[in-house]
């Protein structure tokens, strides 16, 4: 009997644990903290009407959702639960005219991915467009910056 609450305790403990397993690529799983997925869903409440997609960048913890590949918004948080930024989806019409100016200049014949404007947690705008596979960052006027 003591057996048997023992792993009755223990498998409570794990089912109430503070993480919660998302999908990330295939069959890989993540482990997010609530505090990460709490944050989102109070800071972001539209996007309880979404499939969530979790995944880790540098270190942090990226809430992916929306769009018809859904990753029309893409938020990241440090693990504390920290918001960091949001990258929202735009159409290319949307960025700077500079930036656009500097990409047709700098990158005739490349392949365009997504188009985004980022807002840092010090409310900092910029913009990011993926040219061949690799982001370039504009400043909000439209100023390069770097790649990534």
């Amino acid at each position: 009997m003591k057996k048997i609450l023992g792993l009755t305790a223990i498998w409570f403990a794990l089912s109430s644990t503070t993480f919660a397993q998302e999908k990330e690529g295939g069959n890989q799983h993540i482990n997010v903290p609530a505090v990460v997925k709490n944050g989102n869903m109070k800071k972001y409440p539209e996007s309880k009407k979404y499939h969530i997609t979790w995944e880790t960048e540098k270190g942090n913890y990226e809430a992916n959702w929306g769009g018809k590949d859904g990753e029309a918004n893409s938020v990241t948080y440090t693990p504390s639960g920290t918001f960091v930024e949001i990258v929202k989806e735009i159409p290319l019409s949307q960025l700077p005219k500079s930036a656009d100016s500097y990409i047709k200049e700098h990158y005739k014949n490349a392949r365009l991915g997504d188009v985004g404007k980022v807002l840092d947690a010090r409310g900092k705008t910029s913009y990011e467009v993926e040219i061949n596979g690799k982001d370039k960052i504009f400043d909000a006027n439209g100023n390069f910056v770097k790649s990534e």
